[in-house]
């Protein structure tokens, strides 16, 4: 089962990623924004229905400040196979993701993305703080902290209330 991680970040903007490509980014850039993060997979029966209301989602609500973080994970039968290079082109070409997609990452496990222990610390589920499947959904607030977490049966467009509201929050100052 999954058991209790203990991390020292008190917001996602403290982490940095890989883009696709290899490149650094730190989470900070997003300050301010409502995020929703997810593990993506172009080979899940999952796929088709989730990548189609997660670009639904961002075109509607992009420009009120909102992002969606799209990390390919291949730990859930090899559903995301390539590089992650590969992986941001057919998301981007096949399912017209104009969203990041960044390097693949392990989200469960000894080699976990911290940004994933993290999320998952923040959000455990019934079964602790493992992540089930492809397409977990993490709502994150303005201010960097899990408002709630998703399985991969929700479709995306479900949670609209949710982004709607978080959108309207107030975004609150951390301090350390």
């Amino acid at each position: 089962m999954g058991a209790s991680i203990s991390v020292s970040e008190k917001s996602i903007h403290e982490f940095t990623v890989k883009d696709s490509s290899g490149k650094e980014v730190d989470l900070s850039v997003y300050q301010g924004k409502v995020l929703l993060v997810v593990n993506v997979a172009s080979k899940c029966g999952f796929t088709e229905f989730n990548y189609t209301q997660l670009t639904d989602l961002y075109r509607t609500y992009r420009d009120e400040g909102f992002e969606i973080l799209a990390f390919p994970c291949n730990q859930f039968l090899y559903q995301e196979p390539g590089t992650s290079q590969e992986v941001h082109q057919n998301a981007c070409t096949r399912f017209k993701a104009e969203y990041p997609v960044f390097q693949k990452v392990r989200v469960n496990g000894q080699k976990t993305a911290p940004v994933y222990r993290f999320l998952k610390s923040k959000k455990p589920n019934f079964l602790g703080t493992r992540i089930r499947w492809n397409f977990t959904k993490f709502l994150v607030g303005k201010d960097g902290q899990v408002i709630d977490r998703y399985g991969p049966t929700v479709p995306p467009l479900s949670i609209q209330k949710h982004i709607k509201e978080a959108l309207r929050e107030a975004p609150t100052v951390n301090n350390p």
